[in-house]
């Protein structure tokens, strides 16, 4: 068994996600899933098949993070996996619609930060082990951090 990272590559806050499902319906599924939750959403799905022709399965409303979700895929090529680019919201907005998906098995992280995809290489395929979402903590947040927190919480409509 070999093990690599591979980068998701994104525009630097562009939000997205990666999870683990089991059947080729999986995209289409998604797709009703992110439009009927949020359909001002822009989105690319990319669904990396994991027999038969083994291909990287799409679907979504906007070209390029289609392209975007597609490059990724094949960068990752585990197999049942799937990637979710998306404009315009945040993953929290579609989050647990996406895990009510009957498919979807689960999720790896819902982020806009650098993430490294951990792969584990074997003579059968590929498969992710987890995901570097991230930096490493570098401390305990201050009163200070608290007010801030709670202030972008409340500017970008997440709190009242």
């Amino acid at each position: 068994m070999e093990l690599s990272l591979v980068p998701i590559e994104k525009p630097g806050d562009m939000n997205f996600i990666l999870g683990h499902s089991h059947f080729i319906k999986t995209v289409e599924d998604l797709y009703e899933a992110i439009v009927q939750t949020n359909p001002a959403m822009k989105f690319g799905i990319a669904f990396c098949e994991a027999s038969g022709p083994a291909l990287v399965r799409y679907a979504g409303n906007d070209g390029s993070l289609i392209e975007l979700a597609q490059k990724n895929a094949m960068n990752m090529r585990a197999g049942h996996t799937f990637l979710i680019m998306m404009e315009g919201g945040f993953p929290v907005s579609i989050l647990n619609t996406v895990k009510q998906v009957p498919e979807v098995c689960r999720i790896f992280c819902a982020t806009a930060n650098p993430t490294q995809v951990v792969i584990a290489e074997t003579d059968q395929g590929r498969a992710i082990l987890g995901v570097v979402d991230g930096f490493p903590t570098r401390g305990i947040e201050t009163e200070d951090d608290i007010k801030n927190r709670h202030k972008l919480l409340r500017q970008i409509g997440y709190k009242l």
